[in-house]
């Protein structure tokens, strides 16, 4: 039998659905298998699913200007729906492990900034409209100019700050570090645990956990992560269930009594693209979308950059693949989030979980959309995993995306000072866009003393005038009577 003949047969015998999948998601050319895609869309998921507890909690606790409030059940389904198409979306469309939900920080501000000024229907008539503005920002290539024009050891240090930021969130959100209460008049603003020391079954459930993940990846142990998210969920539950816990926080683990629960989709719909402008007026509609839009362009760019750099999918000056699609997905994601009501929706840097667990392409999207698709039926089985057992995926991905600092140029005063406030603002204002705007902003200042303004892209210059405007929004505002 000829070579040839032994290649047709080969071939013929190979499954083509999965060789047509493979060569569309690029999953061996990216180094990856189908057994890791998964893993990963199962961590990715598992990490974020507490979005389908929290942002109905921030938007449901809320009320409009009219005293309205929206309806917990179907802000839960609204969110897991927005989640599950926008994920997938970006999935197919984008072919990066990159999932979409529902942003925190953009929830807050319109629950307790845009709706007590006007309806529910203008809050997130106003979303829609940032995020129409955003996919304009994209088509025109603007967006996408902007994150070319960073240098690339700027690019290192967002993904390093990123890394940071996320580890944090995993500490703060198990209750290993808390906000020491004003009233207690000390000048240090966190501590450990809730009174100084480290207490309860759900944090030995934390830092067990920690200690697994960390074992697990020293091992190199397939599935690490995953393995450590279920391990703790069942041991969780089996705390649950012998010991006297007080609290969990969001979520219990505890095997609920209905598994199935129907979805409600009567939030759908329900917005006024232009209301606001008849409520608040001109001037104060555009205030409050320039913050929202400056906000989440950048909260996306960080995520964006963060989690490709640590996938290893940038390209050798520093580029995203496919980067247009994305931006213009994330754009429309957060028209779909203001369209449902479920506030913007936006890029998860929670995906770094997944990434830590093989993920490199939008097949890992796939299960973590199907995953949010299932949860419109099955919330009370997908919500059991307590941040807890969720929360040391975080603190191990910050791990992983920290070691970038090592190709970052310490002894050059240009790259190492923005590079050193984007990394230290981000944890420390909890905000992803406060520390790129503080490290671009000291790049075009370092660069302008030492004589080499010239140096500087001319977009980073209009950016940083832009962060101007934004870190000095409220003095700005009161200058406007607003």
């Amino acid at each position: 039998m000829s070579e040839a003949q032994k290649t047709a047969e080969r071939q013929a015998g190979a499954p083509p659905e999965a060789t047509g999948v493979d060569r569309f998601f690029r999953i061996t050319e990216r180094g990856s298998t189908f057994g890791r895609e998964i893993r990963g869309g199962f961590a990715t998921f598992f990490t974020m699913a507490y979005i389908l507890v929290l942002n109905p909690l921030i938007l449901g606790s809320a009320k409009d200007k009219f005293g309205e409030q929206l309806d917990p059940v179907q802000l839960t389904t609204a969110t897991a729906l927005v989640a599950a198409v926008m994920t997938i979306v970006m999935g197919v469309g984008g072919n990066l492990p990159l999932a979409l939900a529902a942003g925190l920080g953009l929830n807050a501000v319109v629950a307790f900034q845009l709706a007590p000024l006007m309806s529910w229907d203008d809050a997130m008539g106003l979303i829609v409209l940032e995020g129409l503005l955003i996919c304009v920002l994209v088509v025109t290539g603007l967006r996408e100019a902007v994150m070319h024009a960073i240098p690339q050891q700027l690019k290192q240090a967002i993904s390093v700050g990123i890394g940071l930021f996320i580890a944090l969130i995993g500490f703060v959100d198990a209750g290993f570090v808390t906000r020491i209460p004003d009233a207690a008049n000390t000048t240090v603003p966190v501590q450990l645990g809730s009174t100084g020391t480290l207490t309860g079954w759900p944090m030995l459930v934390f830092c067990v956990g920690v200690l697994l993940t960390i074992g697990l990846l020293a091992r190199k142990v397939r599935g690490a992560i995953l393995v450590s998210i279920v391990t703790m969920t069942v041991v969780a539950l089996v705390i649950n269930a012998i010991a006297d816990v007080e609290t969990w926080g969001l979520t219990t683990p505890e095997w609920p009594d209905t598994i199935v629960d129907a979805p409600d989709f009567g939030l759908l719909g329900q917005f006024s693209l232009f209301g606001a402008f008849g409520q608040v007026g001109v001037v104060t509609v555009v205030l409050l979308v320039f913050t929202l839009i400056l906000s989440d362009f950048f909260d996306t760019m960080g995520t964006v950059v963060g989690v490709s750099a640590e996938a290893g999918l940038l390209d050798e000056d520093g580029k995203v693949p496919g980067l247009g699609k994305v931006l213009l997905i994330d754009g429309a994601a957060a028209v779909a989030g203001g369209a449902a009501s479920a506030s913007s929706a936006t890029s998860y840097i929670e995906s770094a979980a997944g990434v830590g667990e093989g993920a490199r392409t939008g097949f890992a999207n796939l299960v973590t959309g199907s995953l949010f698709g299932l949860a419109l039926f099955l919330t009370p089985l997908l919500t059991i995993v307590p941040l807890q057992a969720a929360a040391p995926a975080l603190v191990a991905v910050g791990f992983l995306m920290m070691t970038q600092v090592k190709h970052i140029e310490w002894d050059r005063y240009e790259i190492a000072v923005p590079a050193f406030l984007t990394i230290a603002v981000m944890p420390f204002t909890y905000s992803i866009t406060n520390g790129i705007g503080a490290g671009f902003l000291a790049y075009v200042l370092v660069k302008t003393v030492l004589g080499r303004a010239k140096e500087v892209h001319w977009l980073l210059w209009g950016t940083s005038a832009l962060f101007l405007v934004y870190f000095a929004i409220d003095p700005i505002e009161q200058l406007l009577g607003v």
